[in-house]
C-alpha cells in the first residue's frame, strides 16, 4: 500500500519512509510512526511522518501487516 492517504496512516503503524537525504537514491528506512506531520488528507509524494526514533520523512510504502 502506498503512503499517499492520511487515513491509512496512524501512530504505531510500521512504514517505509524516504528521508530527505535519500530522495535521490530512493533508499527506504523502516520504522514505527510516532506522529503525522502532513495535515492534508492526500499528498502526491507521501504523507510526512516522524518515526519513534525521531527520523522524519515521507511514507513510501506500508508493508503488509500480519494479523494472526
Amino acid at each position: 500500500m502506498n503512503g499517499q492517504n492520511r487515513k491509512d496512516i496512524y501512530p504505531g503503524l510500521e512504514v517505509d519512509i524516504i528521508l530527505k537525504k535519500d530522495q535521490r537514491s530512493g533508499t527506504l528506512t523502516r520504522g514505527i510512526v510516532k506522529n503525522l506531520l502532513t495535515s492534508a488528507a492526500h499528498h502526491s509524494r507521501g504523507i510526512k511522518v516522524r518515526l519513534e526514533d525521531g527520523q522524519i520523512g515521507r511514507v513510501a510504502n506500508i508493508p503488509e501487516q500480519d494479523e494472526d
